[in-house]
Formats: structure tokens, sequence, C-alpha cells
């Protein structure tokens, strides 16, 4: 089976450990790392080479937009955030996907099918 190398890149460290615990339900999905800033999140990028992001749209420093602008690869990407007034920004970078904080199961479940159909895993 191929997994689908996924990182986390959120300020918050519940959210960071919530969706943790949700994706181990997940066995298409291989979490290989974690990143609480932008900055961080790119060293991360660089090194581990992930299939999909899980990226926090609003952190201090840089935003999920301004890493994304930095990255010489595309990488799908599933932006979370507290405010839906960002959902239309995030549209230029083609997410698989936009999650609502507080982060339920069942709006995870939802994207990750979403994901599933785009990037199948084998």
């Amino acid at each position: 089976m191929r997994f689908i190398r996924t990182i986390i890149v959120d300020d918050e460290w519940l959210i960071r450990s919530e969706l943790a615990g949700m994706l181990k339900k997940h066995p298409e999905i291989e979490l290989i790392g974690q990143a609480a800033d932008a900055s961080a999140a790119r060293l991360l990028i660089h090194q581990s080479k992930p299939d999909l992001i899980l990226l926090d749209i609003q952190m201090p420093g840089e935003t999920g937009f301004q890493l994304l602008d930095t990255l010489e690869i595309s990488i799908p990407v599933i932006f979370i955030s507290a405010y839906d007034h960002l959902v239309p920004l995030s549209i230029r970078y083609q997410p698989v996907g936009f999650l609502l904080k507080p982060i339920s199961p069942q709006k995870l479940e939802s994207v990750l099918q979403q994901v599933f159909r785009r990037y199948p895993p084998h």
C-alpha cells in the first residue's frame, strides 16, 4: 500500500495534536511531521518531501499563503483556519479542501475522501 505522506503546519499545538489523533484512524495517511510556523514548515517540506500539507493560514510571522508562495514545488494542500472569510482567498492555491476550526472528525473525513479521490493510495 502506498501512503500519503502528510505534514501538519499550525501554530496551535492543540490543533496539531487533535489532527494527528484523527489522522491515525486513516491507515492511508502517514503523518511524517509537524511544524508550528512557516519557517519550520519550509525546512520540513524540503527534508521530507510530503505528498500533502494540512496548513494553517494565519500564523505568527508568515501566513500559510506566504509559505506556499515561496515553495519551488507544488504540493496538495488542505487549508485550516478559524476564519471562513479566507476561503475565497485560498482558491488561487487550488486546495484539496478547507477545514474550519474547531475541526470536526466528520469534516476531516469528508475532506480526506476528496484527497483519496484525487490522489488514490495504492
